[in-house]
């Protein structure tokens, strides 16, 4: 079993992570040898189950490597939390006895220092209080972030200008929902409720961009199925993401069809009427096709005889190769794939790794949204990036 840099700094983080715990949690809490071996053992098969949990996924049937999903991602996302609570109070810890330290002379002075026994008993003490206050802060970040995954998405409603839209088609809304990831953890009513938010919007055409499953069509057609009751004038469209690639692609792509829902790989429609029209571009994933030795993006082929004058919306899973699209005409781009970060710190970090992570960008004449997305992944929570449904209006 190889593992990428990426899975390399995940089992570095969940050992440390792990260490960390017990260290803080079970090492200086107690001194009995029994919980600190059963302690030792727990976090020990926990640690190795993150570490393999990609390896499980792909070996094991279908059921079964649903609860290593289950348990290894939510404990995945406790253990962070906890990670994080008990992180923030030890560094308040430090900087209190810093202070302390850097009091005047004088002050230290009038303060007797305390006998070994009660140095030693207020330390106990504030061991127990630190790692009691981040059993709470902890429980309650995971229990917020939770919350925050399952419940209904923000909208988020945008102007774009388009100079070039047809004025017929002035005020035509794109509802995007992306990056839902349905699996072990989104199903049937999650989707049925997202369904019935995003028709609330009234929307003229839906665009999925990707990331929609984590499991093959046997077992997950059930849920996703919900998406046949989309309702948008001009059609409901569908472009792969990474995570689809991995879940059967084609299978994917058929099924939609089935539910009356077209998928555009490197391919372009022409939506509007009779009034005027504008070219929905579509492209494969920006990395799944490569990684399985598929074809995948393709930004030459969907556009490849396009009349240049016309106005363009490009669909693509990742922001990736915006400047190059729009230096080839496309007016919008509308993306995923970041999540946001999804989970702090991740969100204040997730910058570093795309020029365009999340929100509305411009470049000259051309614009790119990328959506937090819908679901999740990994951890069934959000904390610092919460859900998105995305609404974007054009106007010329």
């Amino acid at each position: 079993m190889s593992l990428s840099p990426f899975s390399l700094l995940i089992a570095l983080g969940a050992l440390l992570g792990h260490l960390y715990l017990f260290w803080r949690l079970v090492w200086n809490l107690t001194p009995r040898r029994l919980p600190r071996l059963f302690a030792a053992v727990v976090l020990g098969v926990m640690t190795l189950v993150l570490v393999a949990r990609r390896y499980l996924h792909r070996t094991l049937p279908e059921a079964p490597g649903d609860v290593v999903e289950l348990v290894s991602y939510s404990w995945m996302g406790i253990a962070l939390c906890l990670v994080l609570a008990l992180g923030g109070l030890d560094v308040g810890r430090a900087l209190l006895a810093l202070g302390r330290r850097l009091r005047p002379e004088a002050a230290r002075a009038s303060v007797p220092p305390p006998t070994p026994d009660v140095d030693v008993e207020r330390r106990r003490f504030l061991s127990q209080a630190t790692a009691g206050g981040a059993l709470v802060l902890g429980g309650g970040l995971a229990g917020y972030g939770s919350w925050r995954a399952f419940t209904a998405p923000e909208v988020t409603e945008l102007v774009v200008r388009i100079p070039r839209l047809p004025r017929a088609l002035e005020g035509l809304s794109i509802v995007q929902l992306t990056d839902l990831h349905v699996g072990p953890f989104i199903q049937r009513r999650f989707m049925d409720e997202l369904v019935r938010r995003a028709n609330a919007l009234k929307p003229d055409l839906v665009a999925i961009t990707g990331d929609l499953v984590d499991g093959s069509v046997p077992r997950l057609g059930g849920h996703v199925a919900a998406l046949g009751n989309l309702q948008a004038r001009y059609g409901r469209f569908f472009v792969t993401g990474n995570h689809d690639y991995s879940s059967g692609a084609d299978a994917w792509v058929a099924y939609l069809r089935s539910l009356d829902i077209t998928s555009l790989r490197n391919q372009r429609v022409s939506i509007g009427d009779a009034g005027g029209t504008f070219d929905l571009v579509g492209v494969d994933d920006w990395h799944g096709g490569r990684r399985l030795r598929q074809k995948g993006y393709d930004l030459d082929m969907a556009l490849a005889g396009r009349d240049p004058e016309r106005a363009a919306v490009l669909l693509a899973h990742q922001p990736a190769n915006f400047k190059v699209a729009a230096k080839q005409g496309v007016d919008l781009q509308i993306s995923g794939h970041t999540h946001g970060g999804q989970l702090f710190p991740m969100t204040a970090l997730i910058g570093l790794s795309w020029e365009h992570s999340a929100g509305h960008y411009q470049h000259d004449d051309s614009h790119i949204y990328v959506s937090r997305g819908c679901g999740f992944w990994g951890p069934p929570m959000r904390l610092g990036s919460p859900p998105e449904l995305v609404k974007l209006v054009l106007t010329s």
